[in-house]
C-alpha cells in the first residue's frame, strides 16, 4: 500500500517490482489510477499537507479485506512524523520510523548530527538574521523546493527556520540503507524551474554516470555514519551543494523521492530492494550504462479548461482534459534517456518545450 502526496512514481515502481499497488494520494490522476489495483484520495492539500485525522481510516478502507505486505510512504510525511507512528499501529510500515524521520528532518537535530560527524552543513537559526539576503527560509519537513524562499522575501513562523545560503551546484545521492550502512545507488544533478513566488521550485533531475570518486566516497562515508546513528533504512536520498569550499549537506530525505523514476530499472527494481533492506534481507543495487532525466512541465498561465492532449510516450502525471489550472500548476512529467547526462538533460528540457505548445499557444 502506498501513501504519498503523489503516488504515481511509487505505483510505477511497485509494478516494475511485480507488486500490486494500493494507492492513497492527493491527486488520483489518470496515470495513478491505471497503475493502481485500487486508489483513493487522501484528505489535504499541497499547501497544508496530508490531513492526519482521516489518514488511518482512509488506508483501512483502501486495504479492505486484503492484507497489504506493508505501507510505503512517500512525500508529505516529513512535515508530521506522527502520521507514520499512527499508521504503524495498524499496518507494517516499510520505511523509516517516526523517530528516525524526526532525527534527520528536524533542523536542529540534523545540524547537531553534522557537527558530530564533521559534515559541512549550512548554519541555521530561528530568529530573522541581521543580513537576510545571505539566508533562505524553509518549512520544516518541506519537500520539492516550493517552500524555499530568500529570507528577505519570506515571513517567519513556528514551522519555519532560516538556513544560510550556500552558492554552488546541486548534487543528490540516492542510497539504500539497512540501519547500519548506506549503499550508494547513484548521484544526480537537479535543477530549478523558478516562478515569481517560488524561485527554488523543483524542475527536474538527471542521473550522472561519472563523478569524482573521492567525493563520491566521502558522501558514502558520511551517509553510513548518519545511518548508524539514526537507524536510516530503505530508499533515502541526501541533497548537497558543491561550492567553492567543497560539499555541504543540505538535507536528508528519509523515503523514496523525486529521482526514483530515473534510477529504477526492470532488472533491479528498487522498490523490491527497498522491501529487502527494511526487513534486513540481502538486496542489490542497479548498474547503469546510459543516463536518464526527468522534468516537470508547468503552466505559466491560468487555464480554465485544460485541452485534450494526445500524450506521447515517456510522459506521465498528465493533467486531465477539462481541468482548471492556476498559473504555476504542474502539467506533466517528461522523461528522456541518452548516452550522457548532458545529452539526457538537454533532451528532456527540449521535450518539455515541445510539449508546452499543446497548452501555451491556445491560451497566449
Amino acid at each position: 500500500m502506498i501513501a504519498a502526496v503523489s503516488g504515481r512514481s511509487l505505483a510505477a515502481a511497485a509494478r516494475r517490482a511485480g507488486l500490486r499497488p494500493l494507492v492513497a494520494d492527493l491527486f488520483n490522476d489518470a496515470d495513478t489510477l491505471a497503475l493502481a489495483e485500487r486508489a483513493v484520495k487522501l484528505s489535504g492539500s499541497l499547501q497544508n499537507g496530508i490531513d492526519r485525522k482521516r489518514l488511518v481510516e482512509t488506508l483501512q478502507k483502501l486495504a479492505g479485506d486484503d492484507n497489504p505486505v506493508a505501507v510505503i510512504y512517500g512525500s508529505g510525511f516529513e512535515r508530521d512524523p506522527q502520521m507514520i507512528a499512527a499508521i504503524s499501529q495498524h499496518f507494517a510500515v516499510a520505511g523509516n520510523s517516526a523517530r528516525t524521520v524526526r532525527l534527520v528532518k528536524d533542523p536542529v537535530s540534523l545540524s547537531q548530527l553534522c557537527t558530530d560527524f564533521a559534515i559541512p552543513h549550512p548554519d541555521i537559526c530561528f530568529d530573522t538574521p541581521d543580513n537576510p539576503r545571505d539566508w533562505l527560509i524553509k518549512l520544516t519537513g518541506g519537500a520539492g523546493g516550493s517552500h524555499v524562499r530568500p529570507a528577505h522575501h519570506g515571513t517567519s513562523g513556528q514551522e519555519y527556520y532560516f538556513q544560510r545560503f550556500v552558492r554552488g551546484r546541486n548534487l543528490s545521492a540516492l542510497f539504500l540503507a539497512n540501519g547500519n550502512k548506506a549503499h550508494m545507488i547513484g548521484l544526480s544533478r537537479q535543477w530549478f524551474s523558478p516562478s515569481e513566488s517560488s524561485p527554488f521550485r523543483y524542475g527536474g533531475a538527471v542521473r550522472l554516470l561519472r563523478y569524482n570518486p573521492h567525493r563520491a566516497q566521502q558522501i558514502s562515508d558520511w551517509l553510513t555514519a548518519l545511518t548508524r546513528r539514526t537507524g536510516l533504512t530503505g530508499l533515502c536520498s541526501a541533497d548537497f551543494i558543491v561550492g567553492a569550499e567543497g560539499l555541504h549537506l543540505i538535507e536528508i530525505n528519509p523515503r523514496p523521492g523525486a529521482t526514483l523514476d530515473i534510477f529504477d530499472t526492470e532488472e533491479t527494481p528498487l522498490l523490491r530492494q527497498h522491501l529487502h533492506a527494511v526487513t534486513g534481507s540481502d538486496f542489490s543495487t542497479p548498474s547503469y550504462k546510459i543516463s536518464a532525466a526527468s522534468a516537470i512541465a508547468y503552466t505559466t498561465k491560468a487555464i480554465s479548461a485544460f485541452p485534450d492532449v494526445v500524450w506521447p510516450a515517456l510522459t506521465a502525471d498528465h493533467q486531465t482534459a477539462g481541468t482548471s489550472l492556476q498559473a504555476g500548476d504542474p502539467v506533466c512529467t517528461v522523461f528522456a534517456t541518452a548516452p550522457s547526462a548532458s545529452a539526457a538533460m538537454k533532451a528532456v528540457k527540449g521535450r518539455v518545450k515541445q510539449l508546452a505548445v499543446n497548452w501555451r499557444e491556445e491560451f497566449s
